[in-house]
């Protein structure tokens, strides 16, 4: 039975695949919402049950525990409160973080964790998760309206562990109320969300060999959807990696980089009588940079809803970072991102990782959100602004820390070529229109940098001072290599 699936896939797949060969540069139809009516994939094949899969083989996973209230000494101070878990012996897992029922509620309190490392059971200092996890999508889209969607704090890179301490404690305000009695200042704390949880990724394998192993072998992972498995995955890696067919051959690991000569051949070739006057007149573009898929980080692409989403064109770059912390090597850099795209999707309940392009301290690019990395994907990365704008993540956190060169060079070799694609000048400014947020009202017409950091369309600290402040050069640097 098993042989008579997989040979009816290999067929359909075929037949989809190569159609995707065949996609133009420019994308269909916004889609009105993420089902897939825009991915030129037919429908699903029969998923099959992989009950006996080894455990040790499968591809990452996710645990999520429910905290619990923390008993408190009333003799100390006023009840404050608080949440917390500690367990000396779980399942490994490098990412933490803590989401809750609503995503229109803030956590305004402090949470905290610490980890033990495997190997040596050595357990970390307190580390603070930032509660305000600003990335998201916008208030109309579909991704948002799923009923999936939960609050969360930001993401924690903590390494190999396999035991861990939370604690959540509200933030207390003090205020001065006046009695018969006279004044007196009052301590009063601000309720915690419901529904808190303790969220515990692990990647997976960090080899890519292991990481991204053929689709034919692939199994279902550990807390996989329904009957996800073999077959569906092999289908929706080959539509994801079809995306990018253009640029790279189906199933390759990277997009290689070019020379800005052959980038403008190569968009020539691929628009011809697509490019607008603008374009034909200004032929602006940098030279396109060298780009790991989402089969080079080893995407898990049965986790991610079906089919891709678009928006018209792309006329600005909103930089983030990830806030997941610095204590990563770069050779660990896949790993991140998988468990990132494992917290968007399992524990956020977003329909796929929210940022089209990811940045690692070496200046190494990997692409993000599937649908193809030049065409005009909607993300869910600032909240409001995510129509005709793509999300770049710098994987690390860049309040107090500065920024590597090899990562602000990245950007500027990404948004020469991004940006470029579609016209835009990377030293210039452009208008959105709002979808709602909390520095612009919906509907409103924002002239913003074609490079802007988040925190230019969202009230956010994001993506940190550091970074913040290196965005002029960025823009200089990436207008240079368009030659402008």
């Amino acid at each position: 039975m098993r042989g008579f699936l997989v040979s009816s896939l290999a067929s359909s797949i075929g037949v989809t695949c190569a159609a995707a060969l065949v996609l133009p540069l420019a994308p269909p139809a916004v889609a009105a919402s993420p089902s897939g009516a825009n991915s030129g994939a037919g429908p699903a094949p029969t998923a099959v049950r992989q009950a006996a899969q080894d455990p040790a083989a499968l591809p990452g996973s996710t645990r999520s525990l429910p905290l619990a209230p923390l008993a408190r000494d009333r003799a100390i101070g006023p009840a404050v409160p608080e949440q917390g878990l500690s367990r000396d012996h779980v399942r490994p897992f490098s990412l933490v973080g803590v989401v809750w029922n609503d995503p229109d509620v803030t956590l305004h309190g402090r949470v905290q964790v610490r980890t033990r490392a495997v190997g040596t059971g050595t357990w970390s200092g307190w580390q603070d998760l930032q509660t305000h996890n600003d990335d998201g999508a916008d208030p109309d889209a579909a991704e948002r309206a799923s009923g999936h969607v939960r609050g969360s704090t930001a993401p924690l890179w903590v390494g190999d562990s396999d035991g861990v301490d939370v604690h959540v404690r509200a933030e207390s305000k003090r205020r001065t109320d006046d009695t018969a009695r006279g004044t007196r200042t009052v301590t009063a704390f601000t309720p915690l969300p419901a529904g808190l949880r303790l969220e515990l990724v692990d990647p997976g394998p960090q080899t890519a060999s292991r990481a991204v192993p053929p689709p034919a072998r692939r199994g279902i992972e550990a807390d996989a959807r329904g009957d996800r498995g073999l077959l569906a995955e092999s289908a929706e890696s080959l539509t994801a990696s079809a995306a990018d067919a253009e640029l790279a051959p189906l199933g390759a690991t990277e997009i290689p980089a070019l020379g800005r000569a052959a980038t403008q051949r190569e968009q020539r070739a691929l628009r011809g009588a697509k490019l607008t006057e603008i374009q034909r007149a200004n032929p602006y573009i940098g030279p396109r940079p060298r780009i790991i898929t989402r089969r080079g980080w080893g995407a898990d692409e049965s986790l991610r809803e079906r089919g891709f989403v678009y928006t018209k064109k792309v006329k600005a770059a909103f930089v983030h970072h990830t806030a997941s912390g610095n204590g990563y090597r770069c050779s660990q850099a896949a790993s991140v991102i998988r468990g990132i795209y494992r917290y968007h999707v399992r524990s956020m309940g977003w329909r796929d990782i929210g940022y089209n392009f990811l940045v690692d301290k070496c200046g190494n690019i990997y692409e993000g959100r599937a649908g193809g990395v030049a065409k005009p994907v909607l993300g869910a990365h600032t909240l409001g602004f995510n129509t005709n704008s793509m999300g770049i993540a710098v994987l690390g956190t860049f309040g107090s820390a500065k920024p590597p060169a090899a990562a602000l060079k990245a950007i500027a070799r990404l948004t020469a070529w991004k940006l470029g694609l579609y016209g835009a000048n990377p030293r210039g400014k452009t208008y959105l229109k709002s979808g709602g947020g909390n520095l612009y009202r919906k509907g409103k017409n924002v002239r913003l940098n074609v490079i802007s950091g988040h925190r230019d369309g969202f009230a956010t600290e994001c993506p940190g001072r550091q970074l913040y402040r290196k965005l002029g050069t960025a823009r200089t640097t990436a207008a240079r290599y368009q030659g402008r």
